[in-house]
């Protein structure tokens, strides 16, 4: 069982940055594959990024070079470092965990089993 905690988010002027966190409770929390994902209003949930219980990462393509997502197994905590903020990057962000992935899986909603309750990102033009 996993909890998940998304806290960052707020309101920034487009070409900014944020930094969102998300913390975790559960004793096997390096065991999980976590995701990024986001829903803007009248939008279905989109994925932003994942990072693998490995560390490998994956990425959206409208993200590609602006967000990186990692993660501090110690803390038991993934981030998303996003930069060079965009408006149409405004939504709600969830982070979201699942104990076993496949490739084809990371950025299906339905494949992660747990999830925040989400952070409001804004991007003002």
């Amino acid at each position: 069982q996993v909890q998940l905690v998304e806290s960052g988010g707020g309101l920034v002027q487009a070409g900014g940055s944020l930094r969102l966190s998300c913390a975790a409770s559960g004793r096997t929390f390096s065991m999980y594959n976590l995701g990024w994902f986001r829903q803007a209003p009248g939008k279905e949930r989109e994925f932003v990024a994942a990072i693998t219980s490995s560390s490998n990462t994956a990425y959206a393509d409208s993200v590609k070079g602006r967000f990186t997502v990692s993660r501090d197994n110690a803390k038991k905590s993934v981030y998303l470092q996003m930069d060079n903020l965009k408006p149409e990057d405004t939504a709600v962000y969830f982070c979201a965990a699942a104990r076993f992935l496949s490739t084809a899986q990371t950025i299906s909603p339905l494949a992660y089993g747990y999830w925040g309750r989400g952070t409001q990102v804004t991007v003002a033009s």
